[in-house]
């Protein structure tokens, strides 16, 4: 598999995703910056990291969205190539016009950086195909917007679709409650575009990944990337 992490001002997360690629298959990304206007030849899987583009000024992911890069990033999705975008990179998507909805201040108001339990609602994508169907996995979050949003009819759309990836739940699986860490709406952790190749969510599985830092069901996120590639 080509992967490329696309490296912005503030991003912090790229050497993490690089890891998990790593280790996933032997994948060996390319880090491209934010300023470049084209994609390796041949790349199979775009990754928009976490971490604070641009310092979250404006709205999160909003500056970024409109590097020179993101109409190539834009055009390999049209083509059907794989996007994946984590935190920030999830905001980044949105608002590039990637995946729908928005992504707003906790509920709470406060930043969030824990363990997080989150259930898989399908496992017939290429993010999801080392999953089973509503399993109930734990990776982390680190983020202070997260609250997840969308319309009434873009939710319905959503929801209709299939497209909800992930929502947050407890450790038993249950969604609701005190298991909605941001307050976003339906608990949703993570969307897909209407092709399913582009993924965003606010959880980070790269960090979960190595049973020596606490977990590995991150693991199988990208592992399931290199085999679909």
């Amino acid at each position: 598999m080509n992967a490329v992490v696309i490296l912005f001002p503030g991003s912090n997360r790229e050497r993490d995703v690089a890891n998990a690629l790593r280790r996933a298959g032997g994948v060996a990304p390319k880090i491209v910056w934010h300023g470049e206007t084209e994609l390796p030849a041949g790349t199979d899987l775009v990754v928009l990291p976490g971490g604070f583009s641009y310092g979250d000024y404006l709205r999160c992911g909003a500056i970024a969205a409109r590097s020179p890069i993101m109409d190539a990033v834009r055009a390999h999705a049209a083509r059907g190539g794989l996007v994946l975008g984590i935190c920030n990179g999830f905001q980044i998507a949105v608002e590039a016009g990637l995946l729908p909805g928005i992504l707003t201040r906790n509920a709470n108001l406060r930043f969030l950086c824990h363990a997080q339990h989150l259930r898989v609602e399908r496992n017939d994508t290429p993010f999801t195909r080392r999953y089973a169907e509503g399993q109930t996995i734990e990776v982390c979050i680190a983020h202070g917007e997260g609250n997840y949003f969308a319309d009434e009819e873009t939710l319905k759309r959503l929801e209709g679709e299939g497209r909800v990836a992930f929502r947050y739940c407890d450790a038993n699986g249950e969604v609701g409650g005190a298991a909605n860490v941001n307050g976003s709406i339906n608990d949703i952790a993570g969307v897909y575009s209407e092709t399913f190749n582009v993924l965003g969510m606010m959880p980070h599985p790269e960090n979960l990944v190595d049973a020596a830092v606490g977990g590995i069901d991150g693991a199988a996120l990208f592992a399931g990337l290199a085999e679909a590639a």
